[in-house]
């Protein structure tokens, strides 16, 4: 059975102080009904990981993950931080290819490839991030653009390492803009994705995948969205700001 994962994405928000409080509060709040399957993810800056490690640590049911990892190793490449880093000080999971690392910094299917392989080689999980901006919806081809990040960025590797990852499928053109995606249009691109998995790894490896939605999710419509037979959980953005918000998200999964 394949776990529920809601994630949230700091982004560059919040001081350390802030960061530490938050993070107690969202620990402390987390309902001991929560299902075994369950799994609750803090994707914070990489300047606070370790002290927030710490504030989360004795409950099993959350940790910290980084929001990115460099395309490199080891090397001369100042201000970025590598897998190996991150595995080094104790963090197991990491976003990659977020759709503001894509149109801000230039991140393409062929830099993510590299950066997969290197988070798997550190012992680090990769959550992959894919989806389409409101022109490429508009157009009709969507699922031609996130097939082809999925194709290129992944399916190079073989099944075992394959069977490690977390898909988060983002419609960017419905985060921060006003616009909202339905739940059936959700569910609709994440049945595409494991369809597409298993034409490629076989049914059972993608029935155990788990595919995340990360299209401005909240506590208003979590319960909705997270009711979708292959949405299993949330890449949570602004709502993952305020702890009661994120907590109540948390209890619809």
């Amino acid at each position: 059975m394949r776990k529920t994962i809601i994630a949230g994405n700091w982004k560059m928000n919040l001081s350390s102080a802030a960061a530490i409080e938050l993070a107690t509060a969202i620990r402390n709040g987390i309902p001991g009904s929560i299902s075994p399957q369950t799994e609750v993810l803090l994707c914070a800056p990489a300047l606070f990981l370790e002290s927030l490690a710490a504030s989360v640590a004795g409950n099993s049911k959350i940790s910290i993950a980084s929001q990115n990892a460099a395309a490199w190793k080891e090397g001369a490449y100042t201000g970025e931080i590598s897998a190996f880093q991150l595995a080094s000080s104790g963090i197991k999971t990491t976003l990659l290819g977020h759709s503001e690392r894509r149109s801000l910094f230039g991140e393409t299917d062929e830099v993510l490839k590299t950066k997969v392989d290197l988070a798997l080689e550190a012992g680090i999980r990769p959550v992959f991030c894919c989806g389409e901006p409101k022109e490429v919806r508009e157009a009709g081809t969507h699922e031609d653009l996130v097939g082809s990040q999925i194709q290129n960025a992944l399916f190079h590797l073989n099944a075992e390492n394959f069977s490690k990852l977390v898909i988060a499928y983002e419609p960017v053109w419905a985060i921060g803009t006003g616009l909202t995606a339905s739940a059936q249009q959700a569910q609709d691109m994440h049945a595409f994705i494991r369809n597409l998995i298993a034409d490629k790894y076989g049914k059972e490896l993608a029935d155990g995948i788990s595919i995340l939605y990360g299209g401005s999710m909240k506590a208003s419509n979590a319960s909705e969205l997270l009711s979708m037979p292959d949405v299993d959980g949330g890449l949570i953005g602004g709502a993952s700001l305020v702890a009661d918000e994120f907590l109540k998200i948390v209890e619809c999964a």
